[in-house]
């Protein structure tokens, strides 16, 4: 774990924490002595509500549709007052059926596929970065199958050019900064069992969400944009 001269607790801003991969995220950055601030849609209670009792005190918990550009700014203005070490952006969906091509896909879909998974990540992003110290991190859930020269199967098709669309956004946001500190980092996490990627993925949260939460730690104190995997390998664009 990188350290802190002052001994202070470091700090994660965490949107996306309220189920999957968001969600054991924060209950793994809690276990290593992080306070998390999570965000969550609505104001039904959900499992990070069940972490954030259980353990008074080291869990905050946020409203944040992302695809809401009102609710990012009153969330920047909340915690104007707070500086955090990383935020870290689990924002994703797919249309419902993942096999059509994209001249199959209505518009309907695309749209809210590329504005939850592109468009709404980005504004994050930039909505809420003035939250992060200036050599804290700054990273975005992206997936392998954003990778362009990866591609050798098809498939997923509009899943895969949203992702590709926020790797190429997170590409011009990195060459706008101009601070040289701040470490960027895309997350390709690998297929893991969730409500996204189904029954049938590879892996499971339990033995995945460590690894990545040890690699963004890691991250820390290296400037630039890197696109990773969970053991901190790079994603060929």
């Amino acid at each position: 774990m990188a350290e802190f001269p002052d001994h202070r607790t470091p700090t994660i801003l965490l949107v996306g924490a309220s189920r999957g991969l968001g969600l054991a995220m924060a209950a793994e950055f809690v276990k290593r002595n992080w306070h998390v601030t999570g965000t969550v849609r609505g104001d039904k209670r959900t499992e990070l509500h069940d972490l954030a009792d259980a353990h008074p005190g080291q869990v905050t918990i946020e409203q944040l549709d992302l695809t809401d550009s009102d609710q990012i700014a009153a969330l920047r203005d909340k915690l104007s007052g707070r500086t955090h070490d990383m935020l870290f952006i689990n924002g994703g969906t797919a249309n419902h059926d993942q096999s059509e091509t994209i001249a199959e896909t209505s518009t309907d879909e695309f749209v809210r596929v590329m504005l939850t998974n592109a468009l709404g990540v980005m504004r994050t992003v930039e909505g809420l970065q003035s939250l992060v110290r200036p050599a804290g991190l700054i990273g975005v859930m992206s997936s392998g199958q954003g990778s362009i020269s990866d591609n050798e199967k098809g498939g997923h098709e509009v899943y895969r050019g949203s992702k590709a669309a926020l790797n190429q956004y997170m590409r011009s946001y990195a060459a706008r900064q101009t601070d040289p500190r701040r470490p960027l980092v895309l997350m390709a996490p690998g297929w893991i069992r969730t409500d996204l990627g189904g029954p049938q993925a590879t892996f499971s949260i339990e033995e995945t969400i460590p690894q990545l939460v040890e690699t963004l730690i890691a991250q820390q104190g290296t400037p630039g944009l890197r696109f990773i995997d969970r053991q901190g390998q790079t994603v060929p664009w």
